[in-house]
């Protein structure tokens, strides 16, 4: 019987661990953020004579249609707005100067078929990553939404 005792006594002691403060978990919390630094200063990749995929094939601007821009500026605003800025980096790249890293018909690509070229077209894969993987979401703009989008960024 005392080895009984003894022997439960032991176990007894030993389950106590130690009494060092344990680190309180949360569920559906991280304990740790993870942050990345973005250089502001870096040279964009710049490629001029690649077209994408899609249905434009070659866009060349002509005279620049300010009715065109302001319907541009509005749809910006309705469906652009949570990932771009104009003129800065944000979720996704900043648009002002975008025709002197890309091609318009680019432009007009990535906005209609933003799907398949972000698992096909070179340019639209490397700024995948380089947006730490947020994909451009296809918001179904018809061509002449496009284009309008296109000629107000020209004015950027």
């Amino acid at each position: 019987m005392r080895q009984l005792i003894l022997l439960m006594s032991l176990l007894l002691i030993s389950c106590g661990g130690d009494s060092t403060p344990k680190k309180k978990i949360t569920y559906g919390q991280k304990s740790t953020v993870e942050t990345k630094t973005v250089d502001e200063n870096k040279t964009p990749f710049i490629d001029l004579s690649a077209v994408g995929i899609g249905p434009v094939e070659s866009l060349t601007f002509t005279d620049y249609n300010q009715d065109l821009a302001a319907t541009g500026k509005d749809l910006f605003g309705q469906k652009c707005t949570a990932c771009h800025k104009t003129d800065a980096r944000y979720i996704g790249p900043s648009l002002k100067g975008i025709y002197d890293r890309r091609n318009p018909a680019w432009v007009m690509n990535i906005m209609l078929n933003p799907t398949e070229m972000i698992k096909k077209d070179p340019i639209a894969i490397q700024l995948l990553k380089d947006y730490n993987n947020v994909v451009m979401y296809n918001q179904n703009l018809t061509f002449d939404e496009a284009r309008a989008l296109a000629e107000y960024f020209r004015d950027l």
